[in-house]
């Protein structure tokens, strides 16, 4: 029997976000600050617990709906307005009315909700590409927000505070308890449902997924209903981490916090690979690179561009990663196609 060998290039591709993982978190350990007994702070627990919490709100849960969007080769650019219009909203009525925390999360969903299903009634029914469609409603999302507030800034009341600095034991923050409830959801749906494997095939071949029987329009609107259920939920859990206070700003650029999240963590831009769970390295590895450039005293205004960078390091390596893949699938496909069409020749014979 031949021994498969080894394709290191393979290798470094499938494996590129841990290897880059462990590179981040060795040289920003070596290179921060040390405590009174000499080991990184870096690395202490307190650090570490804070970049999971921080990933959490910031990447996280909005990574998590976009990874099901990207399942299908679309693309959410609108996330970071919904966050904003949809804690606008929830914030106006609990100062207003006095509404507690559970009703106004619940406004921040549905408002959330609806946005994402605003972009699946263009993408699916008016057959809008889906990069337009989330383009025009970021600008129209965030101009909603701020129409609604009059460019104020919204002070919550303090229960909103409370609420963000809820922990479970006494030890896990509110945002990781959130962050987990979503991601454990998410896995489920999409290995352990039918839905699942739509969104799977739709993102593998849009075609053949029509020709399989699968209802491709429901599967499309449903994945935007579901990011936006997501973004709805990140922005009402962000706002209580910043201490009730939200301005125009709120939001800002957090979608591609979430594609960068998604990207890194395995999901493919072109649709039918990725996992949740490589969201959460990906999103940690986000937060894990903005705590070590604080740490190492980064000028403020170079980390943006380190965001960047990471940014266009994932899109790379989905590009390379797609490149092998189809180059893998025409050694395979050309030597079969080669033998049918030898068994086709002896069968004429």
């Amino acid at each position: 029997m031949q021994k498969r060998r080894f394709n290191v290039v393979q290798f470094l591709l499938n494996n590129s976000t841990i290897i880059l993982f462990i590179v981040m978190f060795i040289l920003f350990g070596l290179s921060s600050p040390r405590d009174a007994n000499g080991f990184p702070r870096f690395w202490s627990p307190e650090n570490m617990l804070n970049i999971v919490k921080q990933a959490a709100v910031f990447a996280g849960i909005i990574g998590v709906g976009m990874t099901f969007v990207l399942l299908t080769a679309g693309i959410d650019l609108s996330v970071g307005s919904n966050m904003y219009l949809s804690v606008v909203c929830a914030g106006l009525l609990m100062r207003s009315s006095g509404l507690e925390i559970v009703p106004a999360l619940i406004v921040s969903l549905v408002v959330g909700t609806l946005f994402g299903a605003v972009n699946a009634f263009a993408i699916v029914r008016l057959k809008i590409i889906p990069f337009m469609t989330t383009l025009a409603t970021l600008v129209i999302g965030r101009g909603l927000g701020t129409a609604l507030t009059e460019s104020r800034q919204i002070d919550f009341p303090e229960r909103m505070i409370a609420f963000g600095q809820t922990q479970l034991f006494g030890v896990i923050p509110m945002p990781i308890i959130v962050f987990a409830l979503v991601l454990i959801a998410a896995w489920f749906i999409l290995t352990r449902t039918q839905f699942g494997r739509q969104v799977y095939a739709v993102g593998n071949d849009m075609e053949a997924a029509k020709k399989a029987g699968i209802d491709t329009d429901r599967t499309l609107a449903m994945v935007y209903i579901i990011s936006g259920f997501c973004a709805g939920l990140a922005g009402f859990i962000l706002a209580s981490q910043l201490g009730g206070r939200v301005d125009r700003s709120f939001g800002e650029t957090r979608e591609f916090d979430a594609i960068a999240a998604a990207v890194l963590g395995g999901t493919s831009l072109f649709g039918g690979v990725g996992n949740v769970f490589g969201t959460v390295l990906g999103a940690v590895l986000i937060q894990m690179v903005g705590t070590g450039l604080q740490f190492n005293l980064v000028n403020l205004y170079l980390q943006p561009m380190v965001r960047a960078f990471i940014i266009f390091l994932a899109i790379f390596f989905d590009s390379l990663r797609e490149a092998n893949l189809k180059k893998m699938k025409r050694r395979f496909i050309r030597p079969l196609e080669a033998r049918l069409e030898a068994r086709r020749a002896d069968a004429g014979d």
